[in-house]
């Protein structure tokens, strides 16, 4: 069992950036790959990030590659979400997500533990 829960969401301004943080408890959290998602008002759930459980496999949604940044500090139990140049359609809630398998966070939509979320508004 591993307990997920993200900080670091708030306002921003367009242009601005944001420093997400998931916080794990649980055993063996260095065995799990690590995702971030995001839902905005109205639209479906989708991918943005996923980090391998050494972080030597990251993998991005092309709308963010390039502007967010996944990282892990396995001797913390956290992973992080770095967010630069944002913009007013990065406005969601943002999860965090823990899945022994990388393939089904990177590319099968989904994980096995979630976090409750915390949401990100960028005003233009």
């Amino acid at each position: 069992q591993v307990q997920l829960v993200e900080s670091g969401g708030g306002l921003v301004q367009a242009g601005g950036s944001l420093r997400l943080s998931c916080a794990a408890s649980g055993r063996t959290f260095s065995s799990y790959a690590m995702g971030w998602f995001r839902q905005a008002p109205g639209k479906e759930r989708e991918f943005v990030a996923a980090i391998s459980w050494s972080g030597g496999n990251t993998y991005y949604a092309e709308s963010v590659k390039g502007r967010f940044t996944i990282s892990r500090a396995n001797g913390k139990n956290t992973v992080f979400l770095q967010m630069n140049s944002l913009k007013g359609e990065n406005t969601a809630f943002y999860y965090c997500a823990a899945d022994i398998s990388y393939t089904a966070l990177a590319y099968g939509g989904g994980g096995a533990y979630w976090g409750k979320g915390t949401l990100v508004t960028v005003s233009s």
